[in-house]
């Protein structure tokens, strides 16, 4: 019987320094990330998230229904799937905390990417989500694009760079 959720690779440890493009949709498609209060709520859950787990968020969209990360484990004990937990974990508690409504769907979506696909070309597609959404015409003009890596500028030359 098909599984109703998106399964994690059997194959697959999701332990070391390995990237994974990450989407997490809100509960009930709800568009939470409109505004700066809880993407910087988010931000900030992602980024503990990352000291305790050894992640690198390379590149991160919020779109008002859901979340797209880039990450890349940094140490041979990343684990990915411990990432995963922790950032819906601290997240949802403090949305829920300050917002007074559940913050995710129970499942999201992650794919690891091989080794050969660049890592600016699948920044760029995350960047560039709120183009193809017609938000902007622009991606320097959607506020809620980033790295924790790079400043918007490197990260855009570098996926420029990468076409």
């Amino acid at each position: 019987m098909a599984s109703r959720h998106p399964e994690h690779l059997e194959s697959f440890s999701y332990i070391g320094p390995y990237r994974y493009h990450l989407r997490f949709c809100t509960d009930a498609k709800r568009p939470v990330f409109t505004s700066d209060t809880p993407v910087e709520l988010m931000l900030a859950q992602i980024l503990r998230a990352c000291e305790e787990h050894e992640f690198a968020v390379i590149a991160y969209c919020f779109m008002p229904d859901h979340v797209h990360l880039l990450i890349e484990g940094t140490a041979p004990t990343s684990d990915c799937k411990r990432f995963i937990a922790r950032v819906k974990q601290y997240s949802g508690y403090q949305h829920a905390a300050r917002f007074k409504e559940r913050l995710w769907q129970r499942y999201g979506f992650e794919r690891v990417l091989r080794e050969h696909e660049t890592t600016f070309v699948v920044a760029r597609y995350i960047l560039e989500n709120p183009l193809r959404a017609g938000l902007v015409t622009r991606v320097e003009d959607y506020p809620y694009v980033g790295s924790l890596v790079y400043t918007l500028r490197e990260l855009l030359d570098s996926c420029q760079a990468a076409q």
